[in-house]
């Protein structure tokens, strides 16, 4: 993969692009908002997963074509969904949902820093995606629901573990419970979203966060990657003990050395 765009078919469900060590990531359904339907859950796993798998890409950034970031699920297919025959409906919808997990997971379990930049609309699953990743960026014009309780639904894609841990219980249940809708200016204050981007210069400031972690240890941001997630769930003794295995391997580490040695020649 290389700098630029990288040449896809105009109906691509994700295109992916290089800008230096960051790798963008565009969900690219904008006549659907960017709703999320079987292609592109597998689409957007299987980019992740190929950039990841670059030695050089350092971030991540997931933004949306057109006016949306993600509308979330495809209400056609869930409507072509519910068409099937009685007997298949929960078992398609339990494979439906492992597939949605994976996404999720492998989303949020990345090695990479994760930056969303949301670029209007992250409502039912697009907020659940917006919120796997480390950082979220919002354009002014961004709005946010956990819409799943207006189609009669639950969330799914992890939000209900996601949106406590960045606004609290209380102000969860409320967005849960309501659907309500969240603006850009509500959500940076709530702590929804980590920075506000300026009117027409999302992307560009994205990439310039982004840059705040690129020249850092690979493997180290790894390494606390798998571990600081769980703190909540995970007792003291515990989590120091995952940091001291995490350690022992940073030690031996090339980028460690290297910056001993830096250090030492000043």
């Amino acid at each position: 993969m290389t700098n630029g765009a990288k040449q896809m078919k105009d109906d691509e469900p994700v295109l992916i692009a290089r800008q230096g060590t960051t790798a963008i990531l565009t969900l690219n359904r904008p006549a659907a908002r960017n709703a999320i339907d079987d292609r592109m859950r597998a689409a957007i796993r299987a980019a992740l997963q190929q950039v990841s798998g670059d030695d050089d890409v350092r971030t991540i950034v997931l933004t949306g074509a057109g006016s949306a970031f993600c509308a979330g699920g495809d209400i056609k297919a869930m409507r072509d969904r519910l068409a099937a025959r009685p007997g298949r409906v929960a078992f398609d919808g339990w494979q439906r949902q492992r597939g949605t997990a994976d996404l999720v997971s492998t989303l949020h379990d990345s090695d990479r820093i994760t930056i969303a930049a949301v670029n209007g609309a992250a409502v039912g699953l697009g907020l659940d995606l917006a919120l796997a990743c480390d950082f979220v960026v919002a354009a002014p014009q961004a709005v946010f629901a956990s819409s799943f309780v207006k189609r009669g639904l639950v969330p799914d894609g992890g939000s209900l573990y996601f949106l406590p841990r960045r606004v609290g219980l209380q102000l969860t249940k409320e967005l849960i419970y309501s659907g309500r809708t969240v603006d850009a200016q509500e959500a940076a204050r709530v702590g929804l979203v980590d920075r506000l981007a300026t009117d027409g210069a999302l992307i560009e400031e994205t990439l310039e966060y982004a840059d705040l972690f690129a020249g850092h240890s690979q493997a180290a941001i790894a390494l606390m990657k798998s571990i600081v997630s769980r703190t909540f769930e995970t007792p003291l003794d515990r989590i120091a003990a995952l940091g001291g295995e995490a350690q022992a391997i940073a030690y031996t580490t090339d980028e460690h050395h290297a910056a001993i040695e830096a250090f030492l020649a000043r």
